[in-house]
């Protein structure tokens, strides 16, 4: 299942964009959460995407074609404290008009750190996406770093947030080290690709 994964392109300004038409499930969520991690454990490779140690790293629009069939599309960490506001506006900015103005977002993945509570940014993010009609799974991530009890608290404190999510369907547990939900993430992938 999804056999060959390539990094295509970085991409600072929308006029930049790959120009295949194809498919895309965009990855969103806050600095630090875990993207590049995910991009890898999902498709069991060790460096396909760069894994940063200074939070804030990716400024950019990351395409990665799948099977030649549909694009995953990393997009750049919000909230990143050390990042100057005018930074922090420039890739808000990115971001916000790439989610209104691609005609090709199927799905889109919005990673929430189990360890910590949604932010106010993670809000914004969740509206965007119900105000764009984008489908979207919350993927709850990092949760091998969890105790059972903390667990609890996580899941209650992320359906606080968002009462529309329902575990295991539009809600993901996930960690890139046990590779606990990868089965599911694939699955919703497969299931949109016929793979």
């Amino acid at each position: 299942m999804f056999e060959k994964q390539e990094f295509i392109k970085s991409v600072f300004d929308l006029k930049d964009l790959p120009k295949h038409d194809l498919p895309e499930i965009i990855l969103c969520g806050r600095s630090n959460v875990g993207k590049s991690s995910f991009i890898n454990s999902l498709f069991n490779r060790k460096n396909l995407a760069k894994i940063s140690s200074t939070p804030g790293k990716t400024r950019s629009l990351n395409y990665y074609l799948i099977d030649d069939k549909f694009y995953i599309v990393d997009l750049p960490g919000f909230g990143y404290a050390k990042a100057s506001l005018k930074e922090r506006e420039y890739w808000g900015k990115l971001v916000g008009d790439f989610i209104e103005r691609s005609q090709n977002i199927s799905l889109a993945f919005h990673l929430v750190d189990s360890r910590h509570k949604p932010t106010e940014l993670d809000m914004k993010l969740n509206s965007l996406l119900r105000h764009s009609e984008i489908p979207y799974v919350v993927i709850l991530s990092k949760v091998d770093k969890l105790k059972q009890s903390e667990y609890s608290l996580a899941k209650k404190a992320i359906i606080q947030a968002f009462p529309e999510l329902n575990p295991g369907d539009n809600l993901i547990n996930y960690s890139s080290i046990k590779k606990i939900g990868r089965k599911e993430v694939l699955h919703r992938l497969s299931v949109l690709f016929h793979n």
